[in-house]
């Protein structure tokens, strides 16, 4: 059986997220039609992660398998002639046959894009955040975050997940002229979990409460102290690491 791996970019703005769902345009099953008109068989389209509605990707990876011996140039480029605009292949590589793209990734990374000011050409994928922001303050506000804990307090109330342990490696903000990025890397992600972050990092600068109000927040392991997510728009799958 032959295994092969695609990296995959898409605007999210129009797709419900990555996930299969009935009735309701979604990434994977726009990806996997497509793959389905080219070899002409039924297969399972593994996503490394499940993007909610709105949330974009400039690193996605999915993973399937068939009989089918693939000329890797040509595949791309057929694919990306039925995919629509919004959905892109970077990339198509011949992997392992074990190789699983969501069991086998060691960690996750994801970008959320504030803008400082209206601009046309960055609404539609940053959040527009009228506060002036102290980049300094936010990375030692989010220091906390850093290290093994139950992420409850910023996971979906109603998430079906029961393991609420995640593994974050590393978090920062950085400051450009026109926007500001936040980064996030960890071993997996909760539902929400990375837009209900930067929400309550932004409310806690606002309110100039200190590091230890986020300390606090984790070990109640209630959502409802946390602060509001902040829009899908702004948010990047940026990177899957194996």
């Amino acid at each position: 059986m032959n295994n092969y791996k695609l990296k995959i970019q898409y605007d999210g703005t129009n797709y419900a997220g990555w996930q299969i769902q009935n009735y309701t345009p979604t990434v994977q099953q726009t990806i996997a039609d497509a793959i389905k008109i080219l070899l002409k068989e039924e297969l399972q389209l593994i996503g490394a992660g499940r993007t909610d509605a709105g949330v974009h990707a400039l690193g996605q990876v999915a993973n399937f398998k068939t009989e089918n011996e693939i000329d890797l140039y040509k595949f791309k480029h057929s694919l990306n002639s039925i995919l629509p605009n919004d959905v892109s292949i970077v990339d198509i590589t011949k992997v392992d046959e074990n190789f699983h793209s969501r069991f086998s990734a060691k960690k996750r990374c994801y970008l959320y894009f504030i803008s400082k000011h209206k601009s046309p050409f960055y609404e539609k994928f940053t959040y527009r955040y009228p506060e002036k922001l102290n980049i300094p303050d936010l990375n030692i506000l989010a220091n906390p975050l850093i290290g093994e804990h139950d992420f409850t307090s910023f996971c979906k109330k109603k998430s079906k997940t029961n393991n609420k342990e995640c593994i974050v490696y590393d978090v920062h903000w950085k400051e450009t002229k026109e926007v500001i990025i936040f980064f996030i890397e960890a071993n997996r992600f909760l539902h929400r979990m990375v837009r209900s972050i930067v929400g309550t990092l932004l409310n806690v600068s606002k309110e100039k409460y200190g590091s230890d109000y986020i300390k606090n927040i984790l070990e109640q392991k209630d959502r409802i102290i946390a602060g509001e997510s902040v829009p899908a728009k702004g948010l990047f799958l940026y990177k899957v690491k194996y």
